[in-house]
């Protein structure tokens, strides 16, 4: 695999080894060996999420506040936008973002450590989602971070029209009000 550190070096795009003919492709999605190799990162993941969303829908800035998760995404449906943003106040890249292009063509992966927010919109017509997590979901310590926060100005890619939202990505809080890792 080829391993990618992003301006914000602790989120890191994986390229894996794709092996493909007239019949189709063959690649190792995970190797938890490998991973460790190639990354320096020994996560245990405790937890694998698939999501399937329309051409438009954008999840996030999302991260949980106590229990933080530490996220291996990748797309094997169609195409996103994906977004990680440092939230740790100890960081030399705190309030930074980056983002990258996951798709089913480029089977790129992106890390993104626990201590981040994150994101993504559909620029496909659906896209279907994979991430391993590091800890198990719980919503009573999840927090949003709103998408379009004028602090952060993240440069997410023009729909032509609005982003769907679910009620709770509406309500994601300001930068200015967040709450932050040490």
């Amino acid at each position: 695999m080829k391993v990618t550190r992003t301006a914000v070096p602790d989120v890191m795009l994986i390229e894996p080894r794709v092996f493909g003919d007239a019949r189709g492709f063959f690649f190792e999605s995970f190797n938890q060996r490998a991973f460790v190799q190639a990354t320096g990162v020994e996560a245990q993941f405790v937890q694998d999420n698939h999501s399937k969303s329309a051409h438009g829908v954008l999840r996030g800035l999302h991260y949980q506040i106590q229990q933080p998760q530490g996220k291996l995404v990748r797309v094997v449906s169609g195409e996103v936008f994906d977004v990680a943003v440092d939230l740790r106040r100890s960081s030399h890249t705190f309030g930074q973002w980056v983002g990258a292009i996951l798709s089913e063509q480029n089977k790129a992966q992106f890390w993104v450590p626990a201590g981040f927010a994150h994101g993504f919109v559909v620029l496909s017509d659906t896209a279907e989602f994979l991430y391993k997590t590091t800890d198990y979901y719980a919503p009573e310590h999840e927090q949003c971070i709103a998408w379009n926060d004028p602090f952060l100005n993240i440069t997410w890619p023009d729909l032509g029209d609005a982003p769907k939202l679910s009620a709770k990505d509406a309500a994601g809080a300001l930068w200015a009000n967040a709450r932050f890792f040490d």
